[in-house]
């Protein structure tokens, strides 16, 4: 049975939705108001679920309400929380996020100093269990360790290669599948052409590269060639963590062996289908409603 890691962070997402999102300073009434668990690796490991794949959710969170809150949400959505560590006397990681009537948004995440960074306890779980491991960049030191230990295991890697003001280059170089986003990619390259800083961040890796491109799409080589995909037309309600949803199902697909072209699609579908639903989890379909949209396209 696949089985997938999920290595990173959760944090409490408080969700404001606005007419527009502001431009200065001010005061500002949301007209609605929505909290619910985030966070790239916590949120990807959602969607895991939520498509029929037994998955693990590897993090830290405080032994604060907001951690309990966030394993407790993150359980009754099927995740398992057994290797998540819960440090005594934190807090835990939280973020503000101001969305429009358009579904973009302002995310201020604050991540929480109290969280000890070391990773080295991860070495007690037993990763040749997993059939990928997918990894966030927001725990530098425990996606270094989970992806030494997967590549120790012989398990494929996932990065999630997003913005952090850390240089997630030895990340990407460690990684079997690096997925950037758009800004992550930009930020470690330094180059404003997607194509140009695709090409550079591939000989940066043995692994394969792809980036989202949001509305526009995906990117990714593959022996020396360029592809692209559009991106599926749906009602855009709230795009907050499609990008994670996106990477959690990315992971499925390649535990399920499935090709480049057919996972990218597939990994689009669901995140496609999320934002159509206000908040980063309760739009990502299940496995059935996934087919049913592709099938559509088909």
């Amino acid at each position: 049975m696949t089985r997938i890691a999920c290595v990173g962070i959760t944090v409490q997402d408080r969700i404001y939705s606005l007419n527009t999102l502001p431009d200065g300073g001010g005061k500002y009434q949301s007209n609605q108001y929505l909290e619910t668990g985030g966070g790239p690796a916590a949120t990807a490991a959602v969607a895991i679920a939520r498509l029929g794949v037994d998955v693990d959710f590897i993090g830290r969170v405080g032994d604060d309400s907001c951690g309990n809150t966030l394993l407790n949400e993150l359980q009754g959505w099927g995740v398992n929380t057994q290797f998540c560590r819960q440090y005594p006397n934190s807090r835990s990681s939280q973020s503000a996020i101001l969305v429009d009537q358009h579904g973009e948004r302002i995310i201020v995440n604050y991540p929480s100093p109290d969280l000890d960074t070391d990773a080295k306890w991860l070495e007690s779980i037993d990763f040749t269990r997993y059939d990928i491991v997918l990894a966030d960049v927001r725990w530098h030191e425990g996606t270094l360790k989970s992806f030494a230990l997967a590549r120790a295991a012989g398990v494929q890697t996932l990065l999630d290669a997003d913005m952090t003001p850390q240089d997630i280059t030895p990340l990407v170089a460690l990684a079997d599948h690096a997925v950037f986003s758009a800004p992550g990619l930009k930020r470690m390259t330094g180059q404003d052409n997607t194509q140009h800083a695709l090409k550079l961040a591939a000989g940066r890796t043995d692994g394969k590269v792809y980036v989202t491109l949001g509305g526009e799409g995906s990117q990714w080589i593959e022996n020396e060639h360029m592809y692209q995909q559009a991106a599926f037309s749906v009602n855009v309600v709230d795009t907050t963590g499609a990008g994670d949803v996106f990477h959690g199902a990315m992971a499925v697909a390649l535990a399920e062996k499935m090709p480049t072209e057919q996972a990218i699609s597939f990994a689009s579908a669901v995140a496609a289908m999320k934002c159509t639903q206000a908040g980063g989890r309760a739009g990502i379909p299940n496995r059935a409603q996934t087919e049913s949209f592709l099938s559509l396209y088909a």
